[in-house]
């Protein structure tokens, strides 16, 4: 018999078309922000990380073997029920790090340039070049990074292409290149600091305004992790008192943010999209159908 595949969120079409086409699958697409009325039949549930997945929809599921995310994170789902009532929960870590790699690169680059401040004036009619001198290139600024995982680590080998010797905290990671024994420590080192970790109670708002108080005068933040590892509040006072340099965010808590954005050339704002790629999201695609079909045929 197919097995009933739920999908509650946008996935790749390739996932799509590869389910949809494989007789081992019967794939239905449900959408509601309540997922418990719409997984009662499902023995595979799709899901991303905006879907909340607490113990109350796995126990709405009697039939749930599986809930597959093509994400590394999967801070949205109870995985300590999943793993009580016998569900499996699938994940990709490492799919898309070279996707938020890049951006991150990117991030440092505006930042450090003041691309989005030029950008401004040139579309203002303004062509001010004379301070173009005082900006440096990367390999001027001490990089750090916390977290050394799939994402940490791939931002340091694409940093040191720039130049820069990348230094980086991670306890849970066996010793690597650059490794710093305390967050202390690199906080007070780091002109420009780069969050990848994932989101656990350890994490949560570990970076907030006493942690923002250790950086350097004019250094740069960037979160491309989870929302809820800094304290945006936080962040924010601190670039509008000149504290730090600027500030990078692609992941907000909640999401979408529901706030008001100070106007300052700055800040550079993106919709949760570092790991969003043509390559990666294919990969994951690919990638989720070939777990999926491990464990029908096993």
């Amino acid at each position: 018999m197919p097995k009933r595949v739920v999908i509650a969120a946008d996935v790749e079409p390739i996932l799509l078309s590869l389910l949809a086409e494989d007789g081992r699958f019967d794939v239905v697409q449900r959408r509601g922000t309540d997922l418990g009325p719409l997984v009662q039949d499902a023995e595979i549930l799709i899901t991303r990380t905006f879907n909340d997945v607490p113990r109350a929809v796995l126990e709405a599921a009697p039939r749930l073997r599986i809930v597959a995310q093509g994400t590394s994170g999967t801070d949205n789902i109870d995985l300590a029920a999943a793993r009580e009532i016998g569900i499996e929960v699938i994940s990709l870590p490492g799919v898309n790090a070279n996707a938020v790699a890049e951006l991150v690169m990117g991030f440092m680059l505006s930042l450090t340039r003041t691309v989005p401040a030029y950008t401004r004036e040139v579309r203002e009619s303004m062509w001010r070049r004379g301070d173009c001198a005082t900006r440096h290139e990367l390999r001027a600024y001490r990089l750090g990074i916390v977290g050394h995982g799939n994402v940490g680590s791939r931002v340091a080998k694409l940093a040191r292409a720039f130049g820069l010797e990348p230094r980086a905290y991670d306890p849970y990671i066996a010793p690597f290149e650059g490794r710093v024994e305390t967050l202390d420590q690199l906080l007070a080192t780091s002109d420009i600091l780069t969050l990848h970790v994932p989101l656990t109670d350890e994490t949560h708002r570990m970076i907030a305004a006493p942690q923002l108080a250790q950086l350097p005068h004019g250094a740069f933040v960037i979160n491309a992790s989870r929302g809820e590892v800094l304290d945006a509040d936080a962040a924010l006072a601190s670039l509008a008192t000149n504290h730090l340099g600027g500030l990078a965010l692609d992941v907000f808590d909640p999401e979408p943010p529901h706030r008001e954005w100070p106007d300052d050339p700055r800040l550079i704002v993106t919709p949760h999209i570092a790991g969003c790629t043509f390559e990666a999201k294919n990969a994951a695609g690919e990638l989720l159908y070939r777990e999926l079909v491990k464990r029908v045929s096993s």
